[in-house]
């Protein structure tokens, strides 16, 4: 059996090399030729998966690595027999801290805060039950559930009233209610000022010409966007605008990268009605150095908080994938490197963030402290109380 997998898809040598010969390419640049003699197809989000890429090839399984299925053109996938399978959830807790991180950096404690999320799915989901646990209070707009679901739904303008709006919802353009251009200029106006925008979810679910408008206006609202429209060539006068600007990379947690291609993994057994002979904990490398230290000045001077704020990018610092994305767009503005190819380096080249499981915390007291870094989800066992 031949296997073509995007080369950015970690573990595929380690679940599938038993399986037969794996060919690794760019996800971007794959073409029908490159599939030729193939039978299985694994992918991420950057590959187009429809009868363009796979007429006249003898694929007949197709995995994304990945929550989305906006790339593959499923209709076709299932007319034409072909079995395929992604990987929901996969990287929601990497989303989830992607959040966090973002407003630890711009300073937004959400404890105290109205946080409104805008799909409620694998990801929304997910945030909002955190949320949730750590009493935030917390606004949903997802047409596809009831009340009975999530006791929080409500509409969309009450959700665009809160503090903070976080975006998850998947890109649809048919349907009763399609996300694409959910966010035009109607709905910029009716946040409130001095609220943050975050959209982790696709790009195109807000209309970025106007959102760059209104920005430009003067408006009183600070935006982290991961997601662009389009990608890779984004609007560069919209990042410069930004808060931050990350190059789609929200979900890109090792840990969350190795959960979705072990997902396919098990998809690909059951489609060859095979039994799985490997489990993921046994094939997650360990972090070199699991331990993490609160900040006891931080502690002192600004309570938890503070201490939070300083700890969170000792794990993940967010900052430095804004900064990687802002360096490249200066060399592109002078010509020095084309920003679309750049962009896919960027998340090709991604360094490895692992999630705040694998760390241990310690150097703090107090019982308030060591549960919201539970609720973060860092080990936070060794800290005294």
């Amino acid at each position: 059996m031949k296997i073509v997998a995007d080369e950015n898809i970690p573990l595929v040598n380690e679940c599938f090399g038993d399986l037969g010969e794996i060919v690794r390419l760019p996800g971007r640049a794959m073409r029908q030729a490159d599939l030729q003699g193939a039978d299985v197809l694994l992918v991420r989000s950057v590959t187009e998966v429809n009868e363009q890429l796979l007429r006249d090839t003898p694929v007949r399984f197709v995995g994304t690595c990945t929550i989305g299925v906006d790339h593959l053109d499923t209709d076709y996938l299932d007319g034409s027999g072909i079995g395929w399978s992604s990987a929901p959830g996969c990287n929601a807790n990497s989303v989830v801290e992607y959040v966090y991180a973002a407003l630890a950096h711009l300073g937004a404690d959400w404890v105290g805060k109205t946080v409104g999320i805008v799909g409620c799915g694998n990801v929304g989901g997910e945030l909002y039950r955190r949320l949730r646990g750590q009493g935030v209070a917390c606004r949903v707009y997802d047409p596809f559930l009831a009340p009975t679901q999530v006791a929080d739904l409500t509409s969309l303008e009450a959700v665009l009233a809160s503090d903070v709006v976080c975006l998850h919802t998947p890109l649809t353009r048919t349907g009763d209610f399609p996300s694409h251009h959910l966010i035009g200029a109607e709905q910029l106006r009716r946040l409130k000022p001095g609220a943050i925008l975050l959209n982790a979810g696709r790009g195109p679910v807000i209309d970025n010409q106007a959102l760059l408008a209104h920005l430009d206006r003067g408006a009183d609202l600070r935006v982290v966007l991961d997601v662009w429209e389009p990608e890779p060539d984004i609007s560069r006068p919209l990042l410069a605008k930004v808060a931050l600007g990350t190059p789609h990379i929200a979900g890109y947690s090792y840990d969350g990268k190795m959960q979705g291609t072990f997902m396919i993994y098990e998809a690909l057994c059951r489609h060859l009605g095979i039994s799985q002979d490997k489990d993921l904990v046994s094939l997650k490398p360990p972090v070199a150095d699991p331990q993490r230290a609160l900040s006891a000045q931080a502690l002192e001077e600004g309570g938890v908080w503070a201490s939070i704020q300083a700890l969170i990018p000792q794990v993940y610092a967010i900052a430095e994938d804004d900064r990687r994305l802002r360096e490249l767009a200066a060399r592109a503005d002078k010509g020095a490197e084309a920003f679309g190819p750049g962009f896919d380096r960027l998340r090709k080249e991604y360094p490895r963030r692992r999630e705040f499981s694998n760390y241990r915390v310690t150097g703090s007291e107090g019982a308030e402290t060591s549960e919201r870094l539970q609720a973060l989800g860092f080990q936070a066992l060794s800290i005294k109380g």
